[in-house]
């Protein structure tokens, strides 16, 4: 099950046409591959606007026989290189590709932002041109994982590196709306990727994130090792970005390399080629059942409004299936659900820092920063960050 069928059988939280911003120069093939795929999923849907974000001259030469009359090119004159320092570049290019398809949607011109540019520059483009949602301190880029019984949702897979227990905390909040009101998983269950599958084991900010989890209403079922994920003992699974970086990577690595060894065995005289054909079918839906492409992309969780990062090494197959991910998800409607589950939060926490300003001593709990008492301090990278996202606001 993934966003587009379930989002088909949802009230359409747009009930207009949705319009989906797409990042033609993101990507380590750019407009070669991301506008044939753009174009060949348009023309499958005419029900859904597409603005491709780009250079004209570099996407003129992909576009063919033309535009579909849905679809339309908003030009755009820089790019974020994908070896390029993230942050400063979407700072300093303020007419990057990733920077006018967030416009887009800040603007109401449209409703979600697709790239398969440097996950960094998206993330970056995303919090300095949207913003975060009230109450949420970090956002989370979510994926579908493989198991034996069905996908689960693992994030965060890169947004924000060295976070804290109470990211982690918010992590499966936003995890478990994603996949209760969009992925149709009743009460989802909710499990810490750590070290051991004993309470208390784990480094610092997975033993805050326990207490945090175990006193909340989430279903909350502890840790989880790495090796019991394919077991699909929770549906949703959190992590630092950092971790879950690596844990894709590995799978993606894994599982091609598993089929490459039945290829080459499949290959071997005498008895290989008689093998394959027996196990033909087999084969089939195996590779079917590992085709991550079909996926689309990661929404990133936590911001104002709809983005859905995808492979960087996508080529036109996946970017349809990423253009079709981010229309499914502005009906769905993921950040108004996530606003709405962390109002109550913000709104304590609004009221919590004007009680502090006006007595001039940290609450209870809190320190002068408005972080838990024990949490581990601010890392430099992400103070400056912090600061250089208030800075362009």
């Amino acid at each position: 099950m993934d966003v587009r069928s379930v989002a088909a059988a949802l009230e359409p939280e747009v009930p207009r046409r949705i319009r989906v911003a797409v990042d033609a120069m993101g990507g380590d093939h750019g407009p070669s591959e991301v506008v044939p795929g753009v174009l060949d999923w348009a023309r499958a849907n005419p029900g859904t606007d597409v603005l491709l974000v780009g250079e004209e001259a570099q996407v003129a030469p992909h576009v063919g026989a033309g535009l579909p009359d849905h679809v339309t090119l908003v030009p755009a004159s820089e790019l974020v290189a994908m070896d390029e320092q993230p942050a400063a570049a979407v700072r300093r290019k303020r007419d990057a590709s990733i920077n006018v398809a967030m416009r887009l949607v800040r603007e109401g011109r449209a409703d979600a932002v697709v790239t398969a540019g440097h996950t960094g520059a998206g993330v970056a483009a995303a919090i300095i041109g949207l913003g975060r949602l009230p109450g949420v301190d970090r956002p989370a880029l979510a994926v579908q994982m493989v198991s034996e019984k069905g996908p689960f949702v693992l994030l965060d897979i890169g947004a924000t590196t060295d976070s804290t227990g109470l990211n982690l905390a918010q992590y499966a909040r936003m995890g478990s709306l994603f996949a209760e009101r969009v992925l149709g998983v009743p009460h989802p269950s909710i499990g810490l990727l750590s070290i051991g599958e004993e309470e208390g084991k784990g480094e610092a900010r997975v033993q805050v994130a326990t207490g945090l989890l175990s006193s909340s209403d989430l279903n909350f079922v502890g840790n989880i090792e790495g090796k019991d994920l394919v077991n699909h003992l929770a549906d949703v699974v959190v992590c630092d970005a950092a971790v879950g970086n690596v844990t894709i990577k590995f799978f993606e690595g894994l599982s091609g390399f598993i089929f490459d060894l039945l290829r080459r065995e499949f290959r071997r005289p005498p008895l290989g080629p008689l093998a394959y054909a027996l196990m033909r079918p087999g084969v089939a839906r195996i590779r079917e059942r590992f085709d991550y492409e079909r996926l689309g992309g990661a929404p990133l969780l936590g911001v104002r409004g709809t983005v859905i990062i995808t492979h960087g090494r996508a080529k036109r197959r996946m970017i349809g299936y990423a253009v079709g991910v981010g229309a499914a998800a502005a009906r769905a409607g993921i950040p108004r659900l996530i606003g709405e589950a962390f109002a109550p939060a913000a709104h304590r926490s609004r009221a919590g820092r004007a009680g502090r300003a006006a007595l001039g001593t940290a609450a209870d709990g809190d320190d002068r920063a408005g972080r838990p008492v024990g949490a581990p301090p601010v890392a430099p990278g992400e103070a400056r960050a912090a600061a250089d996202v208030a800075a362009t606001r």
